[in-house]
């Protein structure tokens, strides 16, 4: 097949006739100049373009470098402000636990069961003691 080409088309070389070489890759000539950005068509050396890219690596490390710190420091103050949330939550909590302890000791001092009943009873008593006592010595005074 590979004579059919050869034959026909004469610019093409038949390489499995030749014998094989180890391939030797060259590297591509180092540009001297490109052309001027500024809009001429002055050209611009290459070492100083290798300097400007070498600035601008540099540039975007220190950008990076910068935006690391940031997220630190970020990190930093959202841990701090969650720190003081969970103290003002505590301090809140304590808050909460001395007006507990207020009202606790204020039941505390407060009458029992027993005694409200207890004054309930008394209470009635005098009140129909009372009346009584109105009805036989005033009986005129509560007809009004």
């Amino acid at each position: 097949m590979s004579e059919s080409l050869t034959a026909s088309r004469p610019d093409l070389v038949d390489v499995s006739s030749r014998p094989t070489e180890p391939e030797v890759i060259v590297p591509a000539p180092t540009p001297t100049s490109a052309p001027g950005l500024n809009g001429h068509d002055k050209p611009i050396p290459a070492e100083p373009l290798a300097r400007i890219e070498d600035k601008t690596s540099r540039i975007e490390e220190k950008i990076a470098r910068s935006e690391d710190s940031m997220q630190r420091a970020l990190a930093r103050f959202e841990m701090a402000t969650n720190r003081m949330n969970e103290v003002a939550s505590q301090a809140e909590l304590a808050a909460v636990r001395g007006e507990v302890a207020f009202i606790s000791r204020r039941i505390r001092t407060v009458p029992g069961w027993t005694a409200l009943v207890g004054s309930s009873v008394v209470t009635a008593i005098l009140t129909a003691i009372v009346i009584i006592l109105l009805l036989r010595f005033f009986p005129g005074a509560l007809a009004r």
